[in-house]
């Protein structure tokens, strides 16, 4: 049995993972930290504060797995060192967090294109991020490197919607993928051996280990 810490539950990818180990017999225990509450769901703990930090505070029971989906963009952020603190450092402080609690296993979602090397800020800070965890002292890391995500997100998001139709058609990696497909894929990685401490799990791997 797997006791579970998620955050970015509130988000279009968190919040199908989290549906996914709420009915998932191999999970016992989830800590589900947020800003705002979620709507209840049986078996899951849910703190809540404005600043995901203290809520990430109130998380006192040990964990096996850290699930993170956190993720906006600078235009939903608002400035740029709000995307950095979303993006970043609420990133690195739920790795933090579940180490503290004993977990040898974390899953992030980050971004195709991520490089600290990137021209573009959003794949800059992404890639930035992964380094930081890589430097961490995980016995297992999973990052996965999605594309465009489909689904139904609580805000729109207007560059999702201008580019989707160029993004269906993309060959690859490029190909748009359902957060559907990346939820289901970490589950499953969550739950399979690897012989890699680090292991980086492209759209395309996404989506082929959703439909396998």
């Amino acid at each position: 049995m797997s006791r579970v810490l998620i955050t970015g539950a509130t988000g279009l990818v968190g919040g199908i993972l989290l549906r996914m180990l709420a009915n998932d017999a191999r999970v016992d225990a989830i800590a589900a930290p947020t800003r705002r509450p979620l709507e209840p769901i049986s078996g899951v703990f849910n703190p809540h504060d404005p600043q995901l930090t203290d809520a990430l505070a109130m998380v006192t029971e040990p964990v096996d797995t850290v699930f993170c989906c956190l993720g906006t963009t600078r235009r939903e952020a608002g400035s740029k060192e709000a995307f950095i603190h979303a993006d970043y450092t609420l990133v690195v402080d739920t790795a933090l967090t579940g180490l503290r609690l004993g977990a040898r296993h974390m899953l992030v979602v980050s971004a195709l294109g991520a490089n600290t090397r990137s021209p573009f800020f959003y794949n800059r800070v992404k890639g930035e991020m992964e380094n930081a965890l890589m430097e961490q002292e995980w016995e297992r890391l999973t990052i996965a490197r999605p594309s465009m995500l489909l689904g139904n997100r609580e805000k729109h998001r207007v560059n999702e919607s201008l580019f989707a139709p160029l993004f269906r058609i993309m060959p690859g990696n490029w190909k748009s993928i359902a957060a559907q497909d990346v939820a289901s894929a970490m589950l499953k990685a969550a739950f399979s051996p690897s012989s890699q401490r680090v292991e980086i799990l492209s759209s395309a791997r996404l989506r082929a280990m959703a439909n396998d």
